[in-house]
């Protein structure tokens, strides 16, 4: 996922997308520990996405907290 696209959505949709992202990232080590899958390179992938919309996430709540102060 892009960081362009991540910065175009809303917060609550910005915070539906880390919860399914972290779901996901759930099943997926789940399924590694079972021995189902090696899909290595997509929890690696999983894990930077959710890294990304908490960033932007943080940066908005950064944002918003400068414009109250001033």
């Amino acid at each position: 996922m892009k960081a362009e696209k991540v910065r175009n959505l809303t917060d609550e949709e910005l915070r539906q997308q880390e919860r399914e992202l972290n779901d996901q990232l759930f099943k997926l080590k789940f399924q590694l520990n079972m021995g189902q899958t090696e899909s290595l390179k997509k929890i690696r992938g999983l894990r930077k996405d959710i890294a990304r919309v908490k960033t932007i996430a943080r940066e908005r709540e950064i944002a918003a907290g400068a414009t109250e102060t001033k």
